[in-house]
């Protein structure tokens, strides 16, 4: 009996009854079937709002930012399970790895990115805070808080696993309970997914909820607090971008829609070059990974047209050497498209291509899988094909093949290559493959207003290059144009697309109890002990020392210059000094920070446990011989990361807000310090 695929919704499993059969990629048997009952999706919005939400804000960005850690080693260390079943969706051990360690590899990146760049609370104050009056009395910021809303993820067939993660990191981090609606084809892996996440018991109850099958009038159930993300075509992204609820609500809408990137051989290179190969090389592996179902493969390979025969050979050679069949065999380097649906949509559009380009590397050549029962499997030969005059010919630029496709493309100056890579009217990425620094100066900026990412690739960059398709956490995911308009992924960008910006206006005292973070002008506190002598938990935003005095003796410049090295003119020849704009020998910039470091340090051990960084620093006017100064240190802000020393000792950041004056009540000198601070126990 086929296994019935259950959507989790509302805090339970639903689902007993088969309807649609989805079957396996390899041999076109059953693996599993979608579920027939109609879901209550005003339940799933409902439950998101009244568990999901209330849950994930009792928590806050470091604290969802350790349990995404949690996670995704828990699904690393059950990664078995899901690489057995994604075979059947056609992937090979390589391609799994893409989806699933990829996939486990982009929590635990949000979790560092969140832990390193997000405060504690639930509040970003996107700083910093200005002044707005003449007296200091009025200023104003902005603050980044969690919209209080369900963020609705529906996801393409090719990436099951990742698919579903790559958005869910950022959205729970943001504190947004989510609903994902994975591809009905692969949708038994993404279910297989959740039902991991939920054995694992890190997230909390409506924190993620899960359709199998047709999302119904889920978009109608949205407001304005909530937000929709896609991956697919663009026609459907079109579609679901005007779905009348969500323009009616003005509900964000971000799209990740398919692309006809590209990747351009520049006419420095050679065919005796390094980056010749790396070129093909390129291409071929977007061709063969995941059976060229990716959303950012290569579909429009642009080639100098001197070179575009050699280049059409090596492929050639390249793809002839390319194992296909069973992806469960050692031997196998691509496996099979997702569906038979696939294989004919694939094959209608190749068609479509070849009225405007010649074949030259496809089935003909000898394709054959390989392992048991493949023949009814979802396989289709890689396919290389070459049109000669591409600015004649529209199909080329228009129409995406979704397999193991793509298109070489002759060109006349780099020009002609740049008009070419235009004409995909909106890419995902795209790769230019060159050895001249200049020739890449004057491509990016130019096709950069076309492509979400852009790929220069060279001999130096080769050896550690994550390649042309492989999107990463760290940096944005998305298009413009054709390929939706949006943004994923982009490190703690991703995460405050998912959270309401707001501008403040107030006192200096009120917007620093608002944002958790002292500015100048609010009110301090003068602390009776040294403020470093306080415990992480015991220490107040606010909490402020005015240090003694120092004056400034040529001495002073003397002894700093022997020892930093540094002897610059301003500081000993008086002289040059008395013709610089400053008229004077001055102090270092770094004496005087180091002479206000000696003001305001509390020597003794104590709970500062180390400085380990400086922010914002300026040194904004010169100190000269004979000035005076003095230092103002107070904290800043506070992240209680939730870390423990060797000794299971808590320890939590503070930052210090620090102003060197001078005998004027003039500002010389402004900078943050970041410090290590104990907590008591």
């Amino acid at each position: 009996m086929t296994n019935v695929l259950q959507s989790y919704i509302a805090g339970r499993w639903v689902g007993t009854q088969a309807a649609q059969t989805l079957n396996s990629a390899i041999n076109g048997q059953p693996v599993a079937s979608t579920h027939a009952e109609a879901l209550d999706f005003g339940e799933a919005v409902s439950h998101a709002r009244k568990a999901g939400l209330p849950a994930l804000l009792a928590l806050d960005f470091q604290q969802r930012a350790e349990r995404l850690k949690a996670l995704g080693k828990y699904l690393a260390q059950h990664k078995e399970k899901l690489y057995a079943i994604s075979a059947h969706t056609g992937a090979t051990r390589a391609d799994g790895w893409i989806d699933i360690e990829g996939g486990a590899g982009t929590l635990m990146a949000y979790a560092s990115m969140g832990s390193n760049e997000l405060p504690s609370g639930n509040l970003v104050h996107e700083g910093p805070a200005m002044p707005l009056g003449r007296k200091g009395g009025f200023a104003g910021t902005h603050i980044l808080v969690p919209r209080q809303g369900v963020a609705v993820h529906i996801n393409a067939f090719n990436f099951p696993v990742w698919g579903l993660l790559e958005k869910f990191a950022p959205s729970f981090l943001a504190g947004m309970p989510c609903i994902g609606k994975p591809a009905t084809a692969t949708s038994y892996l993404t279910e297989a997914l959740v039902r991991l996440i939920n054995e694992s018991g890190l997230l909390p109850e409506g924190a993620l909820q899960l359709v199998i099958g047709g999302t119904g009038d889920l978009l109608d159930r949205l407001d304005g607090s909530d937000f929709v993300t896609f991956t697919g075509s663009a026609d459907t992204a079109a579609k679901l971008r005007v779905h009348p609820n969500v323009v009616r609500n003005s509900i964000p809408f971000n799209a990740e829609a398919d692309s006809l990137n590209c990747a351009i051989l520049a006419p420095d290179v050679t065919p005796d070059d390094e980056e010749f190969d790396l070129f093909v090389k390129e291409v071929a592996r977007e061709m063969t990974t995941k059976a060229g179902q990716k959303c950012t493969a290569i579909r429009r390979a642009i080639v100098p047209r001197q070179h575009v025969d050699a280049v059409a050979e090596r492929l050639r050679a390249r793809l002839a050497k390319t194992v296909i069949g069973d992806p469960t065999r050692e031997d196998v380097r691509m496996g099979a498209l997702a569906s038979r649906a696939q294989f004919d949509d694939v094959s209608e559009r190749v068609a479509m291509l070849m009225q405007g380009a010649e074949l030259v590397y496809g089935a003909r050549d000898g394709f054959a899988p390989v392992g048991d029962g493949v023949a009814n499997g979802a396989f289709f030969s890689p396919t290389l094909l070459l049109s000669r005059k591409p600015l004649e010919h529209d199909a080329v630029h228009d129409v995406e093949a979704f397999g193991p496709v793509s298109t070489l493309m002759a060109y006349d100056g780099i020009d002609e290559a740049m008009a070419l890579a235009a004409r995909g009217r909106g890419s995902l990425v795209g790769t230019l493959v060159t050895r001249d620094p200049k020739t890449a100066a004057r491509v990016i900026p130019a096709v950069a207003a076309l492509h979400g990412r852009f790929l220069v690739l060279d001999r130096e960059a080769a050896a550690e290059s994550t390649g042309h398709g492989s999107p990463l956490p760290q940096l944005k995911h998305g298009g413009p144009g054709r390929a939706g308009g949006g943004e994923e992924l982009g490190g703690i960008r991703a995460v405050k697309h998912y959270l309401q910006r707001t501008a403040v206006q107030g006192s200096p005292t009120m917007i620093a109890a608002i944002t958790g973070e002292y500015m100048r002008g609010a009110a301090r506190q003068e602390s009776e002990s040294h403020p470093f002598r306080k415990h992480f938990e015991d220490l107040q935003i606010g909490d402020s020392l005015l240090t003694h005095r120092r004056t400034v003796g040529e001495a002073d410049i003397v002894a700093f210059g022997g020892i930093s090295g540094d002897y610059f003119y301003m500081h000993f020849d008086e002289v040059a000094a008395k013709e610089s704009p400053f008229g004077k020998r001055i102090a270092h910039g770094y004496f005087v920070l180091s002479a206000a470091a000696g003001l305001f340090v509390s020597p003794a051990p104590g709970p500062v446990l180390a400085n380990y960084g400086l922010d914002t620093l300026r040194f904004v006017k010169p100190v000269g011989i004979g000035d005076t100064i003095r230092a103002r240190l107070t904290a800043k802000r506070k992240i209680d990361r939730n870390k423990k020393d060797a000794n299971g000792v808590g320890q939590g950041v503070v930052a210090w807000d620090v102003e060197v004056t001078n005998q004027l009540d003039e500002v010389v000198a402004s900078y943050d310090i970041l410090t290590l601070v104990s907590k008591r126990a």
